[in-house]
């Protein structure tokens, strides 16, 4: 009894044993993964660094590229397109004017009432409609009458107070699409893009395509301004307030424009007016130097896009990817190690675009102790419950790299703009001091829902244009957030060339 007794006690020393060995096997292998994960994370944040010497770098790669792309057609990657608009809002505006804004799958329609004199909010009425699936790949006759059906019903919901509804009507037109523009009223349609496929308005003449459906419909109504979002929020940017000199978009894109002077111009000399200066839509999400801070997950997302080697800066800084980047990274983190606990998880991580921008955001700012909106977010995307605190923590991280990395490159972006206009204080030999005292007050306007719903995004860029500027020129330069320039923008430079022909003053 007593030898089965030691046998028996043996055996169970034997699998203990053999059961413990197999514990720690896993803990020091699970210990190994973990540290891989770690490694893809301190990789990840090595190759997404924006110091400020990288910055200051991009600044300077910026500003050259706008000098090339006002000298020549094709000379660089930054399109610095004319737009023909020289004169923007005073303030002095007065009258009823209406603004069109196509630019995806809703269009929208709207009234300015302005009474003449500067103020911080702007009277108007909008109206928004979704843009029949049939019409997007229709004819644009078909598309344009839809448009002007919408403009003459709600024209005729305009007050009795307007002193004359016969007078004929000014109207803006925000058309977001690739369009090579000829005048400050007119362009030709390059290509469609958003879902848009009317083939027969290709190389067409927009402005005159719309001004044709509203004549057919009686409306006494003449197209006399046709621009982009951007230059939209520029216009409103100034209405607002007469030291806005650029405009910024961050949004699901990005783009910038800002005010040129002719005589710098060089590939536009032959349409030089008298204003000495003119709008210029940079198209900035195209820009592109060796000094942006490009990883793995960035090439691999560039080329599987549907437009490799295109819209290089947009892809590191805008909305559409800033969510795909990070679902990248953690995909290559759960390759390494099974840090989920989820059978699905990995199929679940490669689907693109899976997670979105705003998801980020939500993890990003949950300022919980146990990251509770962070934890949501990641089990209603990957199905998988109870997800570990310092997973979470992990992912967090990677939201902020890249939330970070884009908004210290936008701010680069920015002061490439004010060095080009001389607005960044580096011109002449000057004490900082001096420079600060002789710094004109600027202000950039900006519009879009990364900007403006991402707070910490937001604070990154005002940050990196403070640490690039320095504090005594930085308090010069105003960040503004701007709303509904794409719509109300338009108008407001309707209401402008108005004055401006009819000789009312500036």
């Amino acid at each position: 009894m007593g030898k089965l007794a030691f046998g028996v006690a043996v055996g169970w020393a034997v699998v203990s044993c053999t059961i413990a060995g197999i514990l720690v096997n896993r803990a020091v292998r699970r210990r190994r993964e973990w540290f891989r994960v770690l490694g893809v994370l301190k990789e990840f944040e090595q190759g997404c660094a924006t110091s400020i010497t990288k910055l200051r770098k991009v600044v300077d790669a910026m500003t050259t590229e706008m000098y090339a792309g006002l000298a020549t057609e094709g000379g660089s990657k930054l399109r610095m397109l004319l737009t023909f608009v020289e004169n923007l809002p005073t303030g002095n505006e007065k009258g009823i004017y209406y603004g069109i804004d196509l630019g995806g799958t809703n269009f929208r329609v709207l009234r300015v009432h302005l009474e003449g004199q500067r103020s911080t909010t702007l009277k108007h009425e909008v109206e928004r409609q979704p843009v029949p699936q049939h019409l997007m790949t229709g004819s644009s006759e078909e598309l344009f009458d839809f448009i002007a059906s919408a403009l003459e019903q709600f024209v005729s919901q305009e007050s009795n107070d307007y002193e004359s509804r016969d007078q004929g009507r000014e109207l803006g037109f925000t058309f977001s699409f690739p369009v090579k523009q000829t005048s400050v009223s007119s362009g030709l349609l390059i290509k469609w893009t958003k879902g848009f496929a009317i083939e027969d308005l290709v190389a067409k003449d927009v402005s005159e395509c719309l001004q044709r459906a509203l004549d057919k419909r009686g409306l006494n109504m003449r197209v006399s301004i046709l621009v982009n979002d951007t230059v939209g929020t520029l216009a409103v940017g100034r209405y607002h307030d007469e030291d806005t000199v650029a405009a910024v978009i961050i949004g699901t894109g990005t783009n910038a424009c800002y005010v040129e002077r002719t005589d710098v111009v060089v590939k536009g000399q032959c349409f030089r007016k008298p204003s000495g200066q003119m709008v210029i839509n940079m198209e900035w999400g195209n820009f592109w130097s060796l000094h942006l801070p490009r990883t793995t997950y960035d090439i691999d997302l560039d080329g599987e896009s549907p437009n490799p080697n295109e819209q290089g800066f947009e892809k590191l800084i805008s909305g559409m990817y800033l969510g795909e980047i990070v679902r990248r990274v953690i995909l290559r983190m759960a390759q390494e190690s099974d840090i989920f606990g989820g059978e699905n998880v990995l199929s679940k991580l490669s689907i693109p675009f899976i997670l979105r921008t705003p998801m980020i955001a939500a993890m990003l700012e949950d300022d919980t102790p146990d990251l509770i909106e962070a934890a949501r977010v990641l089990e209603e995307t990957l199905q998988v419950p109870e997800i570990p605190l310092k997973v979470r923590k992990l992912v967090v991280r990677v939201c902020d790299v890249v939330t970070g990395r884009a908004a210290r490159l936008a701010a680069a972006g920015i002061v490439g703009i004010l060095k080009k206009i001389g607005r960044d204080g580096t011109v002449g030999k000057v004490s900082i001091k001096m420079k600060s005292r002789q710094m004109r007050r600027t202000v950039i306007a900006i519009e879009g829902s990364l900007y403006t719903n991402y707070s910490r995004f937001r604070g990154y860029l005002q940050e990196a244009v403070v640490e690039i500027l320095g504090e005594d020129v930085a308090r010069n330069v105003i960040l503004r957030v701007t709303e509904d320039g794409s719509g109300i923008g338009a108008a407001l430079l309707a209401a402008r060339y108005a004055s401006v022909r009819s000789g009312r003053p500036r």
